[in-house]
């Protein structure tokens, strides 16, 4: 999707344009929290709720890919459901954005990229912290507060509101600018300094949720970075980067939530798991502000890097 975006939006609107489709991330956790603390204490038709939640969250996933295969189509040329003037405009555009050199790269090569290595480590540690926070928020939240199940899916689903606004203005902040690694840097350090606030300062139920709001604003570094890899590279290029990227950092998805719950079995408390968090966003903060700046960036850093 990241590569597909790159067919259709100039440079200038590209971590908007990200931002907004990546919104679905905090707008369905804000939607499907409290609605998955209700599903499973409901039986239908004899069929325990616990299989409802999954058939209902999965439903719409199988139709709306039918519905994307046949509506979206690979470039602006291509959509019948533009204008003739929209495609117009919109295609030589994107051409002149292109690079004159074609080379295309190989996964190899991208392993040996230490920009596309740097990048895909920044992204790591982002879905290490992305993915434990939202795997385990609902029972921080529990334990922290005392709340029941449907408060907790209720107030559970606050911070990821905040993540929205949050992703949305520095997408569009971004693009206005015309900076990204600051922008990439700065909701990792929020979300580092929310987790020192989390372990150091007294607890209630107000500060908890406003902190693990500040932790979930982590989620607005996702549509400026992405943003970056398809303006190093262009069609099989930055497919081959953006692949490898997001191939290495999707091991997080694992590691993070299975790290997290590990501490918090031996030491019997989330605060070994928060520092772990904590040191991760100030890694993943401080890698975005080693990566090349845009000018540097080019087909050549990449392929012989």
């Amino acid at each position: 999707m990241i590569v597909y975006l790159s067919h259709w939006f100039i440079e200038e609107d590209r971590a908007k344009a990200t931002s907004n489709f990546m919104a679905a991330i905090p707008v369905s956790l804000v939607i499907g929290s409290p609605v998955a603390g209700w599903i499973p204490s409901h039986n239908w038709f004899a069929i325990e709720g616990w299989r409802w939640l999954f058939l209902l969250e999965g439903v719409p996933a199988i139709l709306l890919g039918v519905v994307a295969f046949f509506f979206l189509t690979d470039q602006p040329g291509q959509a019948r459901w533009l204008t003739a003037e929209q495609r117009q405009w919109i295609s030589p555009k994107l051409e002149q954005e292109k690079p004159l050199s074609r080379q295309s790269i190989t996964i190899g090569q991208a392993f040996r990229s230490r920009t596309v290595l740097l990048l895909a480590t920044a992204a790591f540690v982002q879905y290490f912290i992305g993915y434990s926070v939202i795997f385990w928020l609902p029972t921080i939240l529990k334990n922290q507060s005392g709340f029941s199940d449907p408060q907790v899916g209720l107030f559970g689903a606050m911070p990821y509101v905040v993540a929205l606004f949050a992703m949305l203005f520095n997408g569009w902040h971004s693009d206005k600018a015309g900076e990204r690694r600051w922008h990439a840097a700065a909701p990792l350090l929020i979300a580092a300094t929310g987790l020192l606030c989390l372990i150091s300062l007294p607890s209630s139920n107000v500060m908890t949720v406003l902190l693990l709001s500040m932790i979930c604003m982590a989620m607005a570094f996702l549509p400026v970075f992405w943003a970056i890899p398809t303006e190093i590279l262009r069609d099989s290029n930055a497919a081959v980067a953006v692949g490898t990227i997001n191939a290495l950092a999707s091991l997080a998805g694992f590691a993070g939530p299975y790290a997290f719950g590990y501490l918090r079995v031996e030491t019997g408390s989330f605060v070994a798991g928060f520092a772990v968090l904590m040191f991760s966003s100030l890694a993943g903060g401080v890698l975005m502000l080693l990566t090349p700046a845009a000018q540097s960036r080019g087909l050549k850093s990449v392929t012989s890097s």
